[in-house]
Formats: structure tokens, sequence, C-alpha cells
């Protein structure tokens, strides 16, 4: 069923899902949602699978007319979003109709927004995955950003519409994306392959995200990370959020597009749930770093999927 046309283009919207977690040892990039924690939650808001596809827009929201009446709730980053040219509250699902207008302005906080549909977003699958990997030029809409005139389909929803109207988070379940708030990571396996003067550094002062920065990693700037005895290593596996240092001695920090093996040593991995607050920072913002352990990080993660659980299940049709 088709349910939306692209009036206006974004700077880089893209279908995604979870991404394809199966293939990694074949090479074939996750790609997929860059911050999972708002993807999740705008489909929870509109009675989706938590993995559904969405749309994910970066700095730029993308314009869009409304073909079919749908539930749609737009969470992660505020740019500013308007139905018919009136302010939209985000972390909300809002009915719409055939003939309606949503637009995006001025970026206020965080990186990349996401629209989820009621059904969700229905795209071929490659690989068991709708997301887009521009890259191979494969999933989501033809392997590729939107541009204007495209036309989306979304799956059919099992739920009446009326029921999801109104439906939002509550304020404490709210995300605050917060530069100042430190990433936490745990130690990489060549962690003691760097000076000591260098890991103190690392964990006490700040690091820029510099222009040079996308889907597949962040690069960063800041002090530099020497090695005690050089940068490269024999090429190993790399997953999202592995923090990377070649010989620039600058940290790279890989996203969701990135590579599934690499050459230089690995400092750290920053862990799931902070890896949604990384999507969100922009060129210019600041990064500093704190070490936990792997016993934390799964605590971490476990209360995160529980209070995820605890909201669908509020939130579940019946």
């Amino acid at each position: 069923m088709e349910c939306i046309s692209v009036r206006k283009k974004g700077l880089f919207t893209t279908i995604q899902d979870e991404g394809r977690l199966a293939y990694a040892a074949d090479g074939v990039s996750r790609s997929g949602v860059m911050d999972g924690f708002a993807a999740r939650y705008a489909n929870i808001l509109v009675g989706n699978p938590q993995h559904a596809a969405v749309l994910e827009m970066t700095l730029v929201g993308t314009d869009v007319d409304i073909l079919t009446k749908s539930a749609i709730a737009i969470t992660g980053a505020n740019l500013s979003p308007a139905l018919n040219g009136q302010p939209m509250d985000l972390w909300k699902v809002y009915l719409v109709q055939a003939g309606d207008r949503v637009t995006f302005g001025r970026r206020i906080t965080g990186a990349r927004a996401y629209m989820a549909i009621d059904g969700g977003f229905d795209v071929p699958l490659v690989m068991g995955s709708a997301s887009t990997f521009t890259r191979g030029a494969y999933g989501g809409f033809e392997g590729r950003t939107l541009e204007k005139g495209d036309v989306l389909c979304k799956k059919r929803n099992m739920h009446p519409l009326e029921k999801l109207k109104g439906r939002r988070l509550r304020p404490q379940e709210i995300p605050v994306y917060d530069a100042n708030r430190p990433i936490r990571f745990i130690r990489g396996p060549h962690f003691d392959q760097f000076e000591q003067a260098s890991l103190e550094e690392f964990l006490t002062k700040s690091y820029t995200i510099t222009n040079d920065s996308d889907r597949m990693g962040y690069r960063l700037t800041g002090p530099s990370l020497q090695h005690r005895q050089g940068p490269d290593i024999i090429s190993d596996y790399v997953a999202c959020g592995t923090i990377q240092v070649p010989g620039s001695e600058q940290p790279i920090i890989h996203m969701a597009d990135c590579g599934t093996s690499g050459g230089y040593t690995k400092i750290g991995v920053i862990i799931t749930v902070d890896l949604s607050e990384v999507a969100q920072r922009i060129p210019g913002e600041q990064i500093r770093f704190d070490m936990i352990d792997v016993d934390e990080a799964n605590r971490i993660y476990r209360e995160q999927n529980q209070q995820m659980t605890k909201v669908a299940l509020n939130n579940r049709m019946i």
C-alpha cells in the first residue's frame, strides 16, 4: 500500500531496520539504524515489531506527502517536524490523512531522527534486511538515499489506527542528548599496546568529532594515542562501536556501515547502549570516554532492554 511521497529530500535519508546480523563472516556490513534506541521506540509507539523498517533522517529532515490514512511517530533528533504547518511533538503518535504533509525545519538537538509508520515501510529484503547500504547500492529503496518523487509503501497494519492515536513516551523515558555525558566503553584487545601517558589522556581528555564522519565511522581529533610498537596488527574482527587507532594516532569509532575486519589496534569498544548516544552527536561536538568492565556493560544493556520490554508491554495492542 502506497503511504508517502517524498516532496523534498533531506540531507541523507534512508530506510533502515535492525541490519544484517548474520553475514559479518562473509564480509557484509551490518548497516541498520544508527540509533537503535530511538528507532525501536518509534516502532513500539505505532504498534510495530521493534525492528521494523523506519526512515532515518540525518541533520536535515525529508518532507513527505501522506498518501493514505496512517499512524506515524517521530523520535530521535529534533529536526523541527510539523504536520500541515503545525509543530509536532517527538515521541508521540499522530494519525495522518491522505493529503496531509509532514515537513521539517531547523535542527535543534541530535543528529538523526526516525519516522515509523504503522505496519513498517515495505521494501524488498536483501539478505534478510530492509536496511540501505549506500556504498554497496543495495537494500532499502533502490540502494540509495531518498529523492524527490520517490513513493514508499507500507505493510498491512493489524491494529485499529484509532487505538494508536496520541500514544507517547513518558517524559522520564525520553532520552536527553547531552554532549557532555561521557561515552562508556570496555577495553579493547590492544589496550595495553599504548603508552601509559596516552592512555591517561584518552581517559581524561576530550576528543572532537571531525567533519570526516558518517555512517561508516566517526573520526576524532584530540590528544595523540602513541603506540608502544606501532599501529599495525594482523587483520581481525571489527564490530560496531570499535575504537580503532591507526598510524595517525587519532581514534576512529566504527559505526553501522563499518567493515567487518581491520588491521589497526583497537583500544576499546563502545557499549551498545551508548552507541545510540554517539549516533546523535554532530561534527564539532566533543566526546569524553569512560571505561567500564564487561559485567557493568552487560548490566546496563539488560536494564535498557528490560525498560523497553516494559514499555512495549504497556503499549501492546489487545
